[in-house]
């Protein structure tokens, strides 16, 4: 009986782990993301630009998920405004599947 719960237990755990992370992001293309980052975010966020150096490995992916549902880009929100759902979206996937908590950890170099 006791085996059983900690073995539901750990279903449970691992089934609203992954399904939190699957949610975070879905159907963005992180390749065309990071060319998209590359051209519409990198000219201001580059190491020593005034907006400050920005690349995936700055957040964790929750504070990305936070940044594309909330903020949105706070002080320039007319940034966002020229990309479609789909390219914003896409960098989404970019800056979430390289956050500094992902597996595969990236700079965007």
């Amino acid at each position: 009986m006791m085996k059983n719960v900690a073995k539901i237990a750990t279903c449970l755990i691992l089934a609203f782990t992954v399904g939190g992370q699957v949610y975070a992001v879905d159907g963005g293309n992180p390749k065309k993301g990071k060319h998209l980052y590359k051209k519409e975010c990198k000219a201001c966020h580059s190491k020593g630009d005034a907006a400050g150096e920005l690349t995936p490995m700055s957040k964790t992916m929750s504070q990305w998920d936070r940044f594309f549902k909330r903020d949105m880009h706070g002080a320039q929100p007319d940034v966002f405004k020229k990309l479609s759902d789909k390219e914003r979206l896409d960098i989404q996937q970019f800056l979430y599947d390289h956050a500094a908590d992902s597996d595969q950890p990236q700079t965007c170099g």
